[in-house]
């Protein structure tokens, strides 16, 4: 990647954003606005129904860039934001709106669809991370992180399994279904959130997840309140996580 393969930029509160595109993904990268020297790379993933530019991403971003000076790069899944969707995306999505507005269980539908979302992402965020390290103020020499909740822990698990570039994670709030084996292959520091009131993940299933996990430095964040609850201090705590792991300074309080 270099500076042609970047289509806009614009630089607010100290944070410098730029659109890329790698193959026909699209992507946003947030950096310090300074953009002196080399710095940590955290890759985050956004949620199911959401996209590169969803207000939590941005939010989320923000914070690790002001708070730890790190880069941080979001692309958009398959089948949200800017890219299309497919006959199959479409099929899994009605199946979800109709369990739903029947008050049925729509773990069993997330699964599924978000285990064929990981299949089609891993490869795409690998790709991603080959061109943004060919970036000077990135490089290949500095650590990889992975954030993201919900669908991004869905597709971060399995990235995060097979990518040894990726050296410490958050995840959180998902079903362990398709993800436990996964979860076994890593070792690497890893911060997990989950919800205690979640309506729609059993207290035992996240637990579970959590305790999949192979990683000796590993930390569980239970708060009350329903799924959509997650508090907004987590992404304070997910600075501090990455700060300690990739750069080991922050300006975040404690």
């Amino acid at each position: 990647m270099n500076s042609s393969f970047f289509t806009a930029e614009k630089t607010s509160e100290g944070v410098l954003e730029r659109d890329f595109t790698v193959g026909d993904v699209p992507g946003v990268l947030w950096s310090p606005a300074s953009g002196a020297d080399r710095a940590p790379l955290v890759l985050m993933g956004h949620g199911g129904g959401t996209h590169k530019r969803w207000p939590a991403m941005i939010g989320r971003a923000h914070r690790l860039v002001t708070g730890a000076g790190l880069h941080v790069a979001c692309i958009d899944a398959p089948g949200h934001g800017d890219r299309p969707r497919t006959a199959y995306d479409e099929q899994e999505i009605a199946v979800m709106h109709r369990a739903m507005t029947a008050g049925e269980p729509v773990g069993p539908i997330v699964v599924r669809y978000n285990a064929d979302l990981a299949e089609r992402a891993v490869p795409e965020w690998r790709a991603t991370l080959d061109a943004l390290q060919e970036l000077p103020e990135i490089g290949t020499a500095g650590p990889v992180g992975y954030y993201g909740l919900n669908m991004g822990t869905a597709i971060g698990v399995p990235l995060t399994a097979a990518e040894p570039r990726i050296t410490a994670a958050v995840f959180g709030l998902h079903w362990p279904d398709a993800l436990a084996e996964a979860a076994k292959r890593i070792t690497i520091p890893v911060e997990f959130a989950m919800q205690w009131d979640d309506e729609h993940i059993p207290r035992e299933a996240a637990l579970a997840l959590f305790d999949a996990f192979a990683s000796k430095e590993k930390s569980l964040h239970v708060n009350a309140g329903r799924h959509k609850e997650l508090p907004r201090f987590e992404a304070d705590s997910a600075v501090r996580f990455f700060a300690r792991h990739l750069v080991r300074t922050v300006t975040v309080p404690a």
